[in-house]
């Protein structure tokens, strides 16, 4: 007899018209997803799908098949949700951990439509300083999803998300002769060795990413004052009292300083990431984030590659 997973594989490729987006939308590998496939055709005696260039179609089984395989599906998350209703938890909770950037820049949007698309859903987070700890509450159990810079060694399930650019920020004001005046919306850090920077605290995650990009370019930072909290520095830096390293998600939209592209680039990667068996919401949460996450917003891109000053 068929599995509810079969089914389920089944009518993603359905949906999604490709093996690969429909791995990418519950969160399996392709060959997995293919395995899957190849079992229920071998319980069924017969081929679902015929494999095109760039796309796949149902061969007649499989028309005939699907209407059936829907139902068993709705009729499961049906089932799943009476039973949530009975406990207290209709629409269930998703915990969600994160470095303090992903929640001040790219996951507002992402969980503004999630709300939308998902009323019944709590979400719960729980913010990180550094990736470190995030990486641990998620492996501990503490949280369903992590969001956040790559992990070492990940066991579980990861998706990536792209790679997230850290810009410049400079005081407003400059003149064309200010040792910190970008050029075409770039500066090279080597030309702010003696300029004492916003930093985070020695903890904070952002603080070794501009540490590092620093010693990359032959020097060790001075510092003009230490936050905690990742949405002060652009603060701190828009009243004058030096520059920072910020991610590009972060910047406000009416930031009053310089925003710039660092010579040579900053990046670093990140991931949404669960354990080894997420459930289906904590998967579809997972798809959302890779599907409408925003790591260069409108706003910074226009500073970059138009004028410097907003």
């Amino acid at each position: 007899m068929p599995t509810l997973r079969q089914l389920e594989s089944f009518v993603a490729v359905v949906d999604e018209g490709s093996f690969t987006r429909a791995a990418d939308r519950l969160f399996v590998s392709q060959p997995g997803l293919s395995q899957q496939i190849a079992a229920l055709e071998k319980e069924l005696g017969g081929s679902l799908f015929s494999r095109l260039p760039r796309a796949v179609s149902l061969t007649p089984t499989g028309r005939a098949l699907l209407p059936h395989a829907r139902a068993a599906v709705v009729a499961a998350e049906r089932g799943s949700a009476a039973a949530r209703q009975v406990t207290g938890s209709e629409g269930g909770e998703l915990r969600i951990a994160c470095v303090y950037s992903v929640s001040l820049g790219l996951l507002p949007g992402v969980l503004r439509r999630w709300r939308a698309e998902n009323p019944d859903v709590t979400v719960r987070l729980f913010e990180h300083r550094h990736g470190d700890t995030l990486a641990t509450a998620v492996r501990e159990g503490q949280a369903d999803i992590g969001v956040g810079p790559v992990p070492a060694q990940w066991r579980g399930r990861l998706r990536a998300l792209g790679h997230e650019e850290m810009v410049v920020l400079l005081p407003p004001n400059l003149g064309p002769d200010d040792v910190m005046a970008p050029a075409a919306g770039e500066i090279a850090l080597s030309r702010l060795e003696h300029v004492p920077w916003v930093q985070y605290a020695p903890d904070h995650a952002l603080a070794d990413v501009l540490l590092d990009a620093c010693e990359q370019a032959g020097f060790r930072p001075q510092v003009a004052v230490r936050t905690e909290q990742t949405a002060v520095a652009p603060l701190l830096t828009a009243a004058g009292i030096g520059p920072s390293l910020v991610p590009a998600a972060i910047v406000p939209p009416q930031f009053a300083g310089t925003i710039a592209r660092p010579l040579p680039r900053v990046e670093r990667e990140l991931a949404a990431y669960t354990g080894a068996e997420p459930d289906a919401l904590t998967n579809r949460f997972v798809a959302d984030v890779a599907r409408h996450a925003v790591l260069l917003p409108d706003h910074v891109a226009a500073a970059l590659h138009g004028p410097a000053v907003l």
